[in-house]
């Protein structure tokens, strides 16, 4: 046969009136639910200050590095711009000194020249002329030949003086980032 259904225990009953009963419910019903939310938005609010603070520190580490790298940055730049002021320094010097040079080449050859035209002026023949004329070209090839020699060499020199400060510079640059 069937047995009948077992019957559950009846859950308490609060004594009251009725509309205390009524207004009772709610209220515990929201209590409750008010304690689960204050759970839910407490975890964030402390992820939330967590991811802050990590924000915080990796942005402080990151301006800590770049002030570092602009310090590096800054101090090669300074280096670089003294290479660059030397090389010029250089440089000027370098070129004045090839204008003098050249001015006295220029003041050789004028005063050979003139040397030749008074020379010419006491010329009695042409053979005298011609033996003149040759010793003269000869003497001014010479002339030309060393004074080209002194110049190439003088141009050379300031050539190398005038990049050695910036071939030091990059070389020690290179040696530093590498």
């Amino acid at each position: 046969m069937a047995s009948a259904p077992k019957k559950t225990p009846a859950a308490p009953v609060a004594v009251g009136t009725p509309s205390e009963t009524v207004a009772a419910a709610p209220a515990a019903a929201f209590a409750g639910a008010a304690k689960e939310a204050s759970k839910m938005f407490e975890a964030p609010t402390a992820s939330i200050n967590e991811i802050q603070t990590k924000v915080r520190t990796v942005i402080e580490k990151g301006i800590e590095e770049t002030r570092a790298n602009y310090s590096k940055a800054k101090g090669a730049v300074d280096e670089a711009s003294t290479a660059f002021e030397a090389s010029y320094a250089h440089a000027k010097s370098g070129v004045s000194e090839l204008n003098v040079k050249a001015l006295e080449a220029l003041r050789a050859t004028a005063e050979a020249n003139f040397d030749f035209a008074k020379s010419i002026l006491g010329v009695r023949s042409l053979s005298d002329y011609v033996a003149l004329h040759s010793e003269f070209a000869r003497k001014q090839v010479e002339l030309l030949t060393g004074q080209t020699k002194e110049l190439s060499a003088l141009a050379q020199k300031v050539a190398t003086e005038s990049v050695e400060p910036i071939k030091t510079q990059v070389a020690k640059s290179f040696k530093i980032a590498g």
